[in-house]
């Protein structure tokens, strides 16, 4: 069985010689509280230094299982100016299995000023980074020996990328639209390649990221944020993501959400899935608390919905943010 689970892992990872001809990238149920990981033009939003670091550890007791680290730090740039340029930091790795992706990236958003009260902001954001991609040959186990495409060995490749983001928000509610791994193309149209004895089949796939959601007040000390991600490849399923969140005192921040295949465009998958693809894949719980006026602790639970629910239990996120320098009273950030 071991045997059986590492080589399907493998296809899985590589897609070689299959119509799995797209993969979804990293996810992070906690996004709501750091845009930055999936829209570059969130870089200043809080318009303090705020840095935070996130741990995920996805459909856990399955060998093999993505596990993924997240750290990055976000400002703005003129501070005691007019505050119209934010930039960040974001460092991230990801192991699945034998294969790894690590990652450094620079964003900087532009944010237009669209009112004389400074009640609403219009941002355009970039990102421009590097990701190590590795394969470690000697953690694979086959069930044939002789794969001149298996490498014996660990090799890797470093690939530059960039991303673009626009990003909108008022008091009441935001809106965004991302391209993340631009430069990474599609399984079918690279940017970039390389022979069989390299990692091209593991580099992330050019995605497309939606995200909006609002604030609604329910009276003095209770306020509902409702919010949602949709993820689109361009070759694969789509992915949406909606989240309730419930904020009490604005400092105990509870909620859930539920995430789901989405078929909003007809794809080639189905000739080789048909309809064996579940539509629900995971419930979520998620909490985040403000220990100080500086230090929030937040901790999320993905339940597993679809037909690897009897295999692990379930997926595991923490994250830490802390804000570095003196707090802004001028601004209570929601989203």
């Amino acid at each position: 069985m071991k045997r059986i689970f590492k080589s399907l892992v493998l296809l899985l990872c590589l897609g070689m010689m299959s119509g799995a001809r797209a993969q979804q990238n990293v996810q992070f149920t906690q996004y709501v509280f750091n845009s930055m990981s999936v829209n570059p033009a969130y870089a200043g939003y809080k318009e303090e230094l705020f840095a935070q670091l996130g741990l995920r550890s996805q459909w856990v007791d399955l060998e093999g299982a993505p596990q993924t680290g997240l750290l990055s730090i976000d400002g703005l740039l003129d501070l005691y100016g007019a505050r119209r340029h934010g930039g960040g930091v974001q460092i991230m790795a990801d192991q699945l299995g034998p294969q790894t992706a690590t990652s450094a990236y620079l964003n900087y958003a532009y944010r237009l000023r669209l009112d004389r009260e400074d009640t609403q902001r219009l941002s355009f954001g970039v990102g421009a980074g590097l990701t190590q991609y590795s394969l470690d040959g000697t953690m694979i186990t086959v069930l044939d020996d002789g794969d001149n495409v298996l490498p014996t060995g660990k090799i890797s490749n470093f690939v530059p990328d960039i991303r673009f983001g626009i990003y909108y928000h008022n008091a009441r509610w935001y809106a965004g639209a991302s391209i993340m791994d631009l430069l990474s193309g599609t399984s079918a149209d690279n940017l970039f390649r390389w022979d069989q004895t390299t990692v091209d089949r593991i580099r992330r796939k050019r995605h497309l990221y939606l995200i909006g959601g609002m604030l609604v007040d329910v009276n003095e000390s209770l306020k509902l944020r409702p919010s949602l991600l949709y993820k689109d490849d361009f070759l694969g399923p789509s992915s949406l993501d909606i989240n309730v969140m419930a904020i009490f005192s604005d400092r105990l921040w509870l909620g859930g959400g539920i995430r789901t295949g989405v078929s909003a465009f007809r794809r080639d998958y189905r000739r080789f899935t048909g309809d064996r693809l579940s539509g629900m894949n995971a419930v979520s719980f998620v909490m985040q608390i403000f220990a100080t006026d500086r230090l929030r602790i937040g901790y999320s639970y993905d339940y597993m919905l679809s037909r690897l629910n009897g295999l692990q239990n379930g997926s595991h996120e923490m994250t830490l943010g802390v804000t570095l320098g003196r707090p802004l009273d001028r601004i209570k950030c929601y989203f």
